[in-house]
This record gives structure tokens, C-alpha cells and sequence, in this order.
């Protein structure tokens, strides 16, 4: 079989996508993760937090309640209708290291849990610090250049 022929195939039984229909759940359930987060804010300030604290009490909290409802088994239901709207940096970043936790228990807590926690959460980690570094480097260009100037 060729490839042309195999990709066919794979179109023919796979399910169709509805892009617009994606989009939209998506913009949805991330907008309400983040009206959410908002709501936490103002929590947070009317109970007398500055906004720095505000923001480490919601991204904490929102860890939490991801954490939670991956424990639970809620949020694989809630991912399957908002599809990319739960991966806001902070809850999606929660739910793949809990999942992975999860999956990995029945093998030990030391060589199940403690060596494969990471697998899916690494990379981001990897490239965010790699990210972080790289415009750290270009802003400290940027600023000796501009003093010298």
C-alpha cells in the first residue's frame, strides 16, 4: 500500500473534526478558566491581598482545583468537551503532571512516580526555562546596548 493510498485510509476511518465547533468550546471553557481565576482575584482583594499575593493565591488555588478534579477524574471529562480551552498554561500543566502521577503509582512510589512524574511536564519546564534564558540573554544585550548608546 502506498502512502498516498494508507493516508486515504486513515482519512476515511478517522473521525471528522469540526474546527469552527473546536474553536469555539475552546475560547469558551479557557475564557471561563480565566473568569474564574478573575473571580479568585477579586476574592482575594476584598479579603485585604495586595495584587502580588492575589496572583500567587490564584495561580496556587487554580493548581489546586486542577489537581483535584484530575484526581477525581473530572477534568479528562470536562478536557473532552472543552478540548484546547483546558490546557491554560496552569491548569493543563497541573493536570498532565497529576495524570502521569496517577499512572505511574501502581509501579512504586520511588521508580513509578518519583522517576516518571515528569515525563509529559518535563519538556515544558525544559523549553520554558530554555525560553526564559534566551530572552534574559536578549534583554541584557538589548540594555547594555542602549546604555551604551
Amino acid at each position: 500500500m502506498d502512502s498516498k493510498a494508507k493516508k486515504q485510509l486513515i482519512k476515511k476511518h478517522s473521525p471528522s473534526t469540526t474546527i469552527l465547533k473546536n474553536s469555539i468550546m475552546a475560547f469558551i471553557f479557557g475564557g471561563g478558566i480565566c473568569v474564574i481565576g478573575q473571580l479568585l482575584s477579586e476574592l482575594y482583594s476584598y479579603f485585604g491581598c495586595d495584587e502580588k499575593t492575589c496572583g500567587i493565591l490564584v495561580t496556587v488555588t487554580l493548581i489546586f482545583i486542577a489537581a483535584l478534579l484530575t484526581g477525581l477524574g473530572i477534568f479528562d471529562k470536562i478536557a473532552r468537551h472543552a478540548g484546547a480551552g483546558t490546557l491554560v498554561p496552569v491548569t493543563g500543566f497541573s493536570n498532565a503532571v497529576v495524570s502521569q502521577a496517577m499512572d505511574a503509582k501502581s509501579e512504586g512510589y520511588v521508580m513509578g512516580v518519583g522517576a516518571k512524574i515528569y515525563t509529559v511536564a518535563g519538556p515544558v519546564i525544559l523549553y520554558g526555562l530554555l525560553s526564559g534564558v534566551i530572552y534574559g540573554l536578549i534583554y541584557y544585550i538589548y540594555r547594555t546596548v542602549e546604555q551604551m548608546i
